[in-house]
């Protein structure tokens, strides 16, 4: 062949065959995952024992390093991972060589979820161990992961009259061209009538069908249903008007080392309700006593900051403008300066607004301050409000808002953070799973798979933070 490096005969018969473990390298994440899993009290974590009678089964030791293999090379799906471990020389050194057929890999993952998300918070607490996680200051973020559900088959009172109005359109439609038909002669014209008819009847099926559904939809807690997939839901899509039927995945990453501390799935398609809770389950992962929790506004609520100022959790989240006045072109309520001696707030002309009545919107105390120079004499009024009068709404305890605003606008580079630290870490969740929907179906089964592919995230993380050596050496020390 010339001047080329050349292979071997692959007829070459081997009297001295070398080793597997030759054929794994030295600083090959694989020696991670094997160490990893042998270090394990899988007892502890959950995981079955043998059973003392029947057919000996797989160790789950094995079955662990099988996935975590998988998900740290982007092989999800249990029938690739069935072919992996016949052909694959780092998967025959890791499992000695042992192919479980798909369906044992699948059950394994779906039997054993707790077990499987307690492994990924044990190497959090590694990690913790090793000294990778700072601790002091976390970023938290949801994004939204496609779920084995189309489109279609998720119905909501929008959906379900949108598709009436359309099914709706579609007959009418068709009874004008059945009118039309029916007005012509001919074999073609019978053929087109008869056509015509079937089609309308199966529109006129699918109309009771969406009747049954809207009762259905209207009975449910949420008045929401998923048929391929019970537990998913649909989504709002940012920036692009459009939406997705899947899951939430809550994440709490640490700003030194950007390894996951907290994850969370979740099925709800907003997250005003996970920052406090997001904040008690990172500084438990960290240990830290006094922690920092950077958000973006769409977790800004006023009883999740409380509830995090009450358990000694730092958030800081912007507050969103939603001021109709200042889209408007009119003064918003970060104009009027508020006086804490004497309960009052000071208007942009220089009035004093007292305190008039209380109302309770949305299970908060708000108190309500408006002064009488908007009926008489503000010649600043149209600035203002086109009402008869400028009301201000204060929260019970705005305090701890206004005391976040100020920690925000001391740290001015806080979202920029917060954005470089969490945002990557879905775009890499995401790439991994080759843009595609979840492979499992059900909260707790997709539970699992995403504490796997945040398990095979902070493996690649530690890895790139001290090294394989480094890693296996504090592992076994």
């Amino acid at each position: 062949m010339g001047r080329f490096i050349e292979g071997c005969d692959r007829r070459e018969q081997l009297f001295l065959p070398p080793c597997v473990d030759d054929y794994v390298a030295e600083d090959s994440a694989v020696r991670i995952v094997d160490v990893f899993v042998d270090e394990l009290d899988l007892a502890m974590l959950g995981f079955p024992d043998a059973a003392a009678t029947g057919r000996p089964g797989y160790h789950p030791a094995m079955l662990l390093k099988l996935y975590i293999y998988g998900y740290l090379n982007q092989v999800q799906s249990s029938r690739r991972l069935e072919r992996e471990a016949g052909r694959n020389v780092e998967l025959m050194w890791l499992t000695g060589k042992l192919a479980p057929d798909f369906k044992t890999i699948a059950d394994f993952r779906r039997e054993h979820g707790p077990a499987i998300q307690a492994t990924c918070r044990r190497f959090v607490l590694l990690c913790r161990q090793l000294g990778l996680i700072a601790g002091g200051t976390v970023a938290v973020d949801g994004s939204r992961f496609r779920a084995v559900n189309a489109r279609d088959r998720n119905f909501t009172p929008v959906t379900i009259r949108r598709r009436m109005e359309q099914i709706d359109a579609s007959i009418q439609r068709y009874l004008g061209m059945l009118d039309t038909a029916d007005r012509q002669d001919g074999d073609a014209a019978e053929l087109r009538t008869g056509r015509l008819t079937t089609r309308i009847d199966e529109l006129r099926r699918q109309m009771r069908e969406l009747e049954a559904m809207e009762q259905a939809v209207a009975a449910s807690p949420d008045r929401q249903i998923s048929l391929t997939d019970p537990d998913a839901r649909a989504m709002a899509s940012a920036g692009t008007g459009t939406g997705q039927v899947g899951y939430n995945l809550q994440a709490a990453v640490d700003t030194g080392s950007h390894i996951i501390v907290a994850h969370e799935m979740l099925n709800l398609g907003h997250d005003r309700t996970s920052l406090a809770n997001m904040g008690h389950q990172a500084r438990a992962a960290t240990g830290a006593d006094a922690l920092t929790v950077l958000a973006d506004r769409g977790y800004f609520s006023g009883p999740e900051v409380l509830a995090c100022e009450a358990a000694g959790i730092t958030a800081i989240c912007p507050k969103p403008l939603t001021s109709g006045g200042k889209a408007e072109g009119r003064w918003g309520k970060q104009d009027f300066v508020y006086v804490p001696e004497s309960d009052t707030y000071r208007c942009p002309a220089g009035e004093t607004m007292t305190r008039r009545f209380s109302t309770i919107e949305h299970g908060m105390l708000l108190h309500a301050y408006a002064t009488p120079a908007c009926r008489y004499r503000c010649p600043v009024k149209a600035n203002c409000t086109g009402s008869i009068e400028r009301r201000i709404k204060r929260w019970k305890h705005e305090e701890v808002i206004e005391a976040m605003q100020a920690r925000l606008d001391r740290m001015p580079d806080a979202m920029r953070v917060r954005r470089r630290t969490v945002e990557h870490v879905f775009g890499t969740i995401k790439d991994w799973m080759g843009r595609s929907h979840l492979k499992t179906r059900t909260l707790k089964n997709v539970a699992t798979e995403m504490s796997l592919h945040v398990l095979a995230y902070n493996i690649k993380r530690a890895i790139a933070l001290v090294g394989v050596p480094g890693l296996i050496a504090a592992m076994q020390a």
